[in-house]
């Protein structure tokens, strides 16, 4: 198995090395790209050192059997074809292809069967925040049908990228010492405070980071179901929160949608209010399942329930569902 990492320097691409150690996952070659700036710099993996390739038009994908792709929507767009043209799937973690009809958008414990159906050799990561929900959603749909969704996010740092999250604790380090903070990547200061933004604003109010939610919960799970959106960014390091209100067609029963919930895959249960204990970004990074807790019925509507989930943002809303993805094709023969 011939494997790659496009964009190996990023935060994303550094958690897909430990991903696939830690899961050891069969990589007999490995090579990483990176831009210009990251060319050059090394890296160990399984005890052996690799250098990262400067990234190119040309037939340096030719071999290769699994391409990882995680350094924006811009150079997987300019790069896919030189990825793809000697057969390698390229699992695509930007947004560049998440909503093209010829390109499936795969979270595999809801959808694994749709990364068989790839014309061309790509496979589209969703978004991180559509990720952890839709992992929870699905046992909550096979219950009864999802007919609304409504979410408010608190997302953390790492959402964009790993200088994001350098910058927040700077942020901390600088006011603690009487300093003005740095602030280049968001509008405003992060630490001590919330920003009611992630993305650019639509026409229609939302940002395209919430329209996101609303378009690829659709597209993952194959529903009717629309969804709206609060995204929100918080201080937190590298792990996403959500609370999510969701209407079903037939009213649920608490206890049977924790049981649902406790058993699906990918999933924790830690719900406990009397001994406080739920989930929280403290707790979760660096685990691979979503944890989900607080979960009760909606007294504003008898149809609906309403739950927190936290899980980490650059895991399993980013590199492990990857690696997921390219694990479920090993196991039924799609990929060598």
């Amino acid at each position: 198995m011939k494997v790659a990492i496009v964009g190996a320097s990023g935060a994303v691409g550094q958690e897909l090395l430990r991903v696939l150690d830690e899961r050891n996952f069969p990589v007999d070659e490995l090579v990483l790209f990176g831009s210009p700036r990251s060319a050059g710099t090394k890296y160990t993996f399984r005890g052996k050192e690799y250098e990262v390739q400067l990234l190119k038009h040309g037939d340096d994908f030719k071999g290769v059997d699994i391409a990882f792709t995680s350094a924006g929507a811009g150079t997987s767009k300019e790069f896919a074809e030189d990825i793809t043209k000697y057969g390698a799937v390229m699992i695509d973690n930007s947004s560049a292809f998440r909503m093209d009809e010829d390109v499936p958008l795969v979270v595999p414990e809801c959808n694994a069967a749709d990364a068989l159906n790839r014309p061309r050799g790509i496979i589209a990561n969703p978004n991180c925040t559509t990720i952890m929900m839709v992992v929870v959603l699905q046992p909550i749909e096979k219950l009864s049908h999802i007919k609304r969704i409504h979410v408010a996010s608190y997302q953390s740092a790492s959402g964009a990228g790993a200088a994001a999250m350098a910058e927040l604790q700077q942020q901390y380090k600088e006011l603690v010492e009487g300093k003005e903070p740095t602030v280049n990547k968001f509008a405003y200061q992060l630490a001590y405070n919330v920003i009611p933004q992630i993305d650019v604003f639509q026409d229609n109010g939302y940002t395209k980071e919430e329209m996101k939610m609303f378009n690829e919960t659709k597209k993952i799970m194959h529903t009717d179901a629309c969804c709206s959106a609060m995204c929100v960014r918080i201080s937190s390091l590298r792990a996403h929160s959500e609370a999510v209100w969701v209407e079903t067609e037939q009213p649920i029963a608490v206890e049977d949608a924790q049981a649902a919930i406790a058993a699906a895959e990918g999933v924790t249960l830690v719900d406990d209010p009397k001994t406080q204990k739920y989930p929280m970004p403290l707790f979760v990074a660096g685990k691979d399942d979503i944890y989900v807790g607080r979960v009760r019925k909606d007294i504003a509507n008898e149809n609906g329930l309403t739950f927190w989930l936290s899980g980490d943002q650059i895991k399993k809303g980013a590199a492990l569902n990857a690696v997921q993805i390219a694990e479920y094709l090993i196991k039924v023969g799609d990929v060598k």
